[in-house]
């Protein structure tokens, strides 16, 4: 009985204990974890605002896997306004045990892509990509060297465009929830600077914030809510320097049930987009959305577009 007491005594010490201090990992995960690259910042808020929706597009996107572990993506789409079609087949794939893979793309353009990367292996968190481009019809050759390196704190980039030469970096440092971020294209055959881009932010586990600077005459920002598990919202606001035309959006996804979700957005051009997402199976997935002109509603020009997404 001693030892039974003893054994509850310490059970029930050490549930007080972890009411009294939260689990570490999740106690200083805003300051501890890698903050997201400088093209993610304010990630959530464009996803309200470009995902549901397929205006004025028929698109079929097809997701299978070999035994071998290679991926092909493929992609087919037809605008209902020219009717061109376009169409491209990405294949993938991974040897984890090298830190190597490939990825492969070619469109309907007759553009051939081809990267090659390497992760985690000349140092944890860096990460090294070669990406190549041909045209066969022109013959046009074109080359950019990636490299990544993040770690706690800190997601820095640099690229090396073999055209120009242009190069591309952004660097991205968070703690306990806040970010900054600094992006910059220097071209050294003019030896100047042709982009300068800041962005401060915050980010919580429901709310995220997001403002930046482009080149000193572009001001933008966004706000990101998840108001609960089935509703999320958001805001943008862009400004241009020299201008008095402020340009706003509001957006909002909500989760009818585990497999629908109605999108919908509108902006200060009075313009209405609302989308409709229903998973018919375990990997058919349809996409139904519609734009409407609410300024020239009796005139006509609204589109509407319809997607479907295949997955095995």
């Amino acid at each position: 009985m001693l030892v039974g007491g003893r054994e509850l005594k310490y059970a029930t010490f050490d549930r007080v204990k972890e009411q009294q201090c939260p689990d570490a990992s999740q106690h200083n995960i805003g300051a501890m974890a890698v903050p997201p690259s400088y093209s993610d910042l304010g990630k959530a808020a464009k996803d309200i605002f470009s995902k549901g929706y397929g205006f004025g597009i028929v698109k079929l996107d097809l997701k299978t896997k070999s035994q071998s572990g290679v991926e092909f993506n493929t992609s087919g789409s037809s605008n209902t306004d020219t009717g061109k079609a376009a169409g491209n087949l990405e294949t993938k794939y991974k040897m984890k045990e090298l830190g190597l893979s490939f990825n492969q793309k070619w469109n309907t353009d007759n553009t051939l892509a081809t990267e090659v990367t390497v992760e985690d292996q000349l140092a944890q968190g860096l990460k090294v990509a070669l990406d190549t481009s041909f045209v066969p019809n022109t013959g046009k050759k074109s080359g950019k060297l990636k490299t990544g390196y993040k770690r706690d704190f800190l997601n820095v980039g640099c690229d090396v465009d073999f055209e120009g030469p242009i190069i591309h970096a952004a660097a991205v440092v968070g703690y306990d929830g806040w970010l900054a971020g600094y992006q910059m294209a220097f071209d050294t055959a003019k030896s100047k600077l042709a982009q300068n881009n800041f962005a401060l932010g915050y980010k919580a586990g429901d709310f995220q914030l997001h403002t930046n600077v482009n080149d000193g005459t572009e001001f933008g920002g966004s706000i990101y809510q998840k108001v609960d598990d089935k509703l999320e919202t958001a805001v943008t606001l862009a400004w241009t320097a020299g201008s008095n035309n402020t340009r706003f959006g509001i957006a909002a996804k909500y989760a009818l049930d585990k497999d629908a979700s109605l999108s919908a957005k509108v902006n200060n051009a009075s313009l209405i987009g609302v989308g409709y997402t229903q998973a018919l199976r375990p990997g058919v997935k349809v996409t139904l959305s519609a734009l409407i002109d609410g300024k020239n509603f009796n005139t006509g020009g609204h589109k509407v577009g319809l997607g479907f997404e295949l997955e095995a």
